[in-house]
């Protein structure tokens, strides 16, 4: 049975990228830095399928325990067939409004760390001749807004030149580039973004569904959905100046306002209804 080693494996894309590959015959490494909830997804992924599941309780910022994952993805023994770099979170707030040490952290987390775990994975899978490496970026690596659409700019290239040097070898990279998904990324990082319309939000299973059968095509850039291809199209070939100018981080503050005044808005709706209308809703 083939094994998938999965970072940021408790929340988000990576649990659900954890239990779509379980459901489809693999033995999972999950990894996290929230022990507790690892070992809890971990318990119920084994309860319901029947799959070996490993856990790595790792900090991927920490140098140390970064180099843990990185000696896992290397044992000759319990080979690693599939490599998911997702672990990532993003920051609330302008760049000179948050900390030097958090932006640091972030980056370590965002990019050295699959900087190190692909090169570590690809190295081994290329002397087995097998193995698949899929890290996820994000369309937000086409625009400007910030140091969060820096690092996925450079995880989409990253992964591009690693696909090209590894082609003819057996083993493939693949980023996924996926637009808004209905996670917990973005509560966690206490950004409203109900401003939104609600077309433009993909769902995770629909997204990992994608990402999986491209990254088993070999396909190097996946994009789910027509729209986000699209966007992304656009975005990719659009004059740099609009660019800046549409999703530069002032377009989040005015998000930020939309989601607010949306908000307002349905609570007033909200009051002007009748008493029992309001009593039947809480």
């Amino acid at each position: 049975m083939a094994r998938a080693l999965v970072t940021g494996s408790t929340s988000g894309l990576g649990l659900e990228f954890a239990w779509q590959l379980a459901g489809t015959g693999h033995d999972l490494v999950l990894v996290s830095r929230a022990e507790d909830r690892l070992h809890a997804v971990a318990a119920q992924i084994r309860d319901v399928h029947d799959c070996d599941v490993e856990v790595l309780p790792a900090d991927l910022s920490v140098r140390e325990e970064l180099e843990r994952v990185a000696i896992r993805l290397t044992d000759p023994v319990d080979r690693i067939e599939l490599l998911v770099n997702n672990a990532g979170y993003g920051l609330r707030g302008g760049f000179l409004e948050i900390g030097i040490e958090d932006h640091e952290r972030q980056m370590d987390t965002l990019m050295r760390a699959v900087l190190v775990l692909s090169h570590a994975a690809a190295r081994t899978m290329v002397q087995r001749r097998v193995g698949a490496i899929l890290n996820v970026s994000s369309l937000a690596g086409y625009t400007a807004a910030g140091p969060y659409a820096a690092s996925k700019s450079w995880v989409t290239v990253f992964t591009e030149s690693l696909a090209m040097e590894l082609k003819g070898t057996g083993v493939t990279a693949t980023a996924l580039l996926p637009g808004f998904v209905q996670t917990e990324f973005h509560e966690r990082a206490a950004m409203r973004m109900d401003g939104l319309p609600r077309i433009t939000w993909l769902k995770a299973p629909y997204v990992v569904e994608q990402a999986l059968r491209d990254t088993a095509k070999g396909t190097v850039l996946s994009i789910p959905s027509v729209k986000y291809r699209t966007a992304g199209e656009m975005s990719r070939i659009a004059p740099r100046p609009i660019v800046r100018a549409l999703t530069s981080p002032s377009w989040y503050g005015r998000l930020q306002a939309r989601a607010v005044h949306a908000s307002r808005r349905r609570a007033s709706r909200r009051n002007l209804r009748a008493p029992w209308q309001r009593d039947t809703e809480s």
